[in-house]
Order: C-alpha cells, then sequence, then structure tokens
C-alpha cells in the first residue's frame, strides 16, 4: 500500500466527521429558526421539543455521527485501496446516508419508544449529510487526483504472460491517473531485467496456471522483492462483471453467473410480473373481448394461436398464446413461402406483406395487440414481460453455443430487441441485444424497456 493511499483513506474520516456534525447543527439551527428550506415560504411551526444545543449535541450529533462511521465502514467507504470509480463512491455514500435516517427513526421508535425531536430536521440534517459527505469526499478525490497527476502515489504496474492482456484491463492501466503501466513481458525473465530499471508495485499475470512452474516461479519472485502479484481469469476474462467471488470452506473460488438476474433479482422481477401481468389483464379486459369478438366474426374459429416457443433454460417447450392473426392453414403454407423470406442472415423466418395475414390481423400485428394474450403466460411464469424473443424449436436447432446463451432468462412479451429494431435487426444484432439483456440485467433497464417499447408500439417501425 502507498504512503499517499494511507493519507487520503484515513483523511476521509475527518472529512466526514465535520461533514455530518455540520450538517445535524445545520438541521438543528434551521428548525430553530423555522425554516423550510423554502424562499419566502413559511409552513413550519414554531419548534416546541427541541433539546437545548448543548444537550443536542451530546445526546444526538455525537451518538449520530458515530452511526454514520460503522454504516460506513460496513458500506465500504474507509476501505484505504480502493479500485471503484468515484460514482460509485457518491452512490455508496447516499445509501449511507439513508440508512443512517433508518436506523435514527427505528432507534427512537423501537428502542425510546417516542418520536424524534423533529421531522423536519431529521429530513434537513439526512439531506445535509448526502451533500456535504459527497462534497467533502469529492474534495479529497480532487486533492488526491492532484497529487497523483504529478506522480505521487501511482502505481507501477506490469503485466506477464505468454496471453496478451485482455483489452478492457490494459484501457483501464492506460487511462486510469491512479496506474502507470510499463506494458507487457512474456517471461519472468524479461521481468527481472526490466525490474532493475523500474520500482515495481503490481504484476498482473495473463495466463496463471498453479501446474506450471512459470507460474510458481513468477510468485515466488513477487514475495521475495515485495512486489504485488495479481492474475486475470484464465477463462471469462470478457466477461469480468458475471464473476463472483465464492468460498469453499475458507478456500477463495472464482464463480460464473451466467446472468445478474438472480437471487432476489429474480424474486423481484417474478413479483413484478405477477402482479403488473394481472392489473393489465384486468385493465385490458374489455379491450381482449372485443379483440375476440372481432376474430370470431371477421376470421371465424379459433381466436387464439398456440406457438410452441422454447423457454428458459433450452431444453423445454411453452405453449405461448396470441391472437389468431393469420389463415387457419399458415403453418402448411410456411413451407411454400420459405423461399420469399427477407431473413438471409440466420435461421429467422419472415416475409414482408405476408399473405397469410387476414384482414383483422394486419391491424393487430401493426400495434403489436395480437401479443396481449402472452399476459396469461407471465402470469403463469412461462415468460416475463421483459426478456429475450421467444424463439421456434426448428430455429433453435441451427443455434451454436453462443446464441443458446439468451436461454438463461425466461422469454419476454418485449425486450431490448424488440425495442432496438423490431423486425428490421439483422439475426446477429437482435442475439447480440438478448445477450446484452441477459449479461446487464437491471431493475431499470425492465423499466426502461417497457417505457421504450410504448414508442416503438405506436410508431411503424419493423411493424410487418
Amino acid at each position: 500500500m502507498k504512503k499517499s493511499e494511507a493519507f487520503f483513506g484515513l483523511l476521509r474520516i475527518p472529512v466526514d466527521a465535520i461533514a455530518v456534525s455540520v450538517s445535524l447543527i445545520l438541521g438543528y439551527k434551521l428548525r430553530v429558526a423555522s425554516v423550510d428550506l423554502v424562499p419566502g415560504v413559511q409552513l413550519l411551526e414554531p419548534p416546541q421539543s427541541l433539546p437545548p444545543l448543548d444537550v443536542f449535541m451530546q445526546n444526538f450529533v455525537t451518538p449520530g455521527t458515530m452511526l454514520f462511521f460503522i454504516i460506513a465502514s460496513f458500506l465500504g467507504l474507509y476501505a484505504l485501496v480502493t479500485t471503484g470509480s468515484a460514482w460509485t463512491e457518491i452512490g455508496k455514500t447516499v445509501l449511507a446516508s439513508l440508512l443512517w435516517l433508518i436506523a435514527v427513526i427505528a432507534w427512537f421508535f423501537l428502542i425510546e419508544k417516542q418520536l424524534f425531536y423533529s421531522r423536519i430536521l431529521l429530513l434537513h440534517a439526512t439531506f445535509f449529510i448526502a451533500l456535504l459527505t459527497i462534497s467533502g469526499r469529492v474534495l479529497v478525490i480532487i486533492f488526491q487526483r492532484t497529487f497523483l497527476q504529478v506522480g505521487w502515489g501511482v502505481r507501477n504496474v506490469i503485466s506477464v504472460g505468454e496471453q496478451p492482456i485482455v483489452d478492457g484491463a490494459k484501457q483501464t492501466l492506460e487511462g486510469d491517473v491512479r496506474y502507470h503501466y510499463l506494458g507487457h513481458v512474456h517471461t519472468l525473465q524479461d521481468l527481472t531485467e526490466l525490474v532493475e530499471n523500474h520500482q515495481l508495485d503490481l504484476v498482473v499475470q495473463t495466463d496463471a496456471n498453479p501446474g506450471n512452474n512459470e507460474t510458481t516461479n513468477l510468485i515466488e519472485y513477487c514475495r521475495s522483492e515485495h512486489i504485488g502479484y495479481a492474475f486475470l481469469p484464465p477463462v471469462l476474462a470478457d466477461s469480468p462483471h458475471q464473476l463472483r467471488i465464492d468460498r469453499l470452506g475458507l478456500v477463495p473460488m472464482l464463480r460464473f453467473r451466467p446472468t445478474p438476474l438472480d437471487g432476489w433479482g429474480r424474486i423481484l422481477k417474478r413479483l413484478f410480473d405477477l402482479v403488473i401481468s394481472g392489473i393489465l389483464l384486468l385493465l385490458l379486459s374489455p379491450l381482449l373481448i372485443l379483440i375476440d369478438m372481432a376474430i370470431l366474426l371477421l376470421s371465424g374459429w379459433p381466436i387464439f394461436y398456440i406457438s410452441k416457443r422454447v423457454g428458459q433454460g433450452g431444453k423445454k417447450t411453452i405453449r405461448v398464446i396470441k391472437f389468431r392473426t393469420m389463415v387457419r392453414n399458415a403453418d402448411d403454407l410456411k413451407k411454400e413461402l420459405m423461399e420469399q423470406s427477407h431473413r438471409d442472415d440466420g435461421p429467422l423466418f419472415k416475409v414482408k406483406n405476408d399473405p397469410r395475414v387476414t384482414g383483422i390481423g394486419k391491424p393487430l400485428r401493426r400495434f403489436s395487440l395480437d401479443e396481449l394474450p402472452q399476459l396469461v403466460n407471465v402470469l403463469f411464469g412461462q415468460m416475463s414481460l421483459v426478456g429475450p424473443r421467444p424463439h421456434l424449436p426448428e430455429e433453435v436447432l441451427q443455434y451454436g453455443a453462443y446464441e443458446r446463451r439468451v436461454f438463461a432468462v425466461k422469454p419476454g412479451i418485449t425486450g431490448l430487441s424488440q425495442v432496438s429494431g423490431r423486425s428490421d435487426l439483422k439475426f446477429e444484432e437482435e442475439v447480440r441485444l438478448d445477450l446484452q439483456y441477459v449479461e446487464e440485467w437491471s431493475p431499470l433497464l425492465d423499466l426502461w424497456i417497457l417505457w421504450r417499447t410504448v414508442w416503438v408500439v405506436l410508431s411503424k417501425r419493423g411493424a410487418d
């Protein structure tokens, strides 16, 4: 660890102490003055239950500051060596402020069994804690980076191995002011020659192999020369956000997750699907009945078309429900139309101005109303509101290992590829977008895709 890292890491402690203490006192002063933080507006009554300032300092400011330290410590905000971005630190600081507010409310409500002195004081204090601690930490970061710009505290790093360092790691080492990347060498002999002219802080091995003498000798050399040693995962180096560190007993283990949609994320997504699909089915029931009647009168029976698609995992098929928008023997006519498919970039079949589409089917397909019955599939857990496109079994037979990665999650009524071009996308681009969703899933991404779906449906892009 560099001395500068220890200095700036420790500097965050008094900076936070000052920021939290000032925030609590400022909240107290504003409540005494009955200030609402709204210029020209007076909404508050004079305070009735505030203690004297010295009592407030002793009974709340001091323990409140210590409470923030405890929460911030658990969030890793006082780590002396940090590898995260400034935005990550800011996000953790905001989270620490909110957890501090929850902890204070819980203490007074559950332990003291009374209300806090003033609710508006508590809200003001929380706001200022977040604002001032973030401001203080930003100043520390700016101060630290100023020293890094002149070379104080920069880590000299070199990569070693027969395999070149992956582009993502190389770009970080070359672009991050905290590192001075000296380049890549292939052997330990090359490294020892370079050490004679440079003071190294970290060696990163790109092809570590515990059964290889080169790896063992490199680790022993770094230990004897007091140089930090690290290695990049020999596999899955291009998917670092999918790797997690677990333990088998005391032994560390790198574990690969096909998707971050795991644990609580999977549960929350299922609850969201369950609630929203149920609400939409109730709200849209009059429209669904009208569409049923229109199809029955204009196109006859059956009203629905059941399509077999490949579900999550890529092994079992699910029965996807859609309003019937084509003639009854559409599947039989598909063989005759195969040569007319304008999709020659993959296994997908698509015909522009498909002659099998019925009169009522055209407006239904135009506004994607034919897919509304899939809300039933979502309700029963076969599909999700958002996910990769449901795939036909005959298409999947032509997929390789790369394309089959999309089955890590449930198929969706809409998805990233659907809102990025619908049927206009090339097959390779569609797969890339679906895999991007699988590997970068988040609740906010789901909400953005749902919002984006509304505008895509209202437009005419890729609606055929």
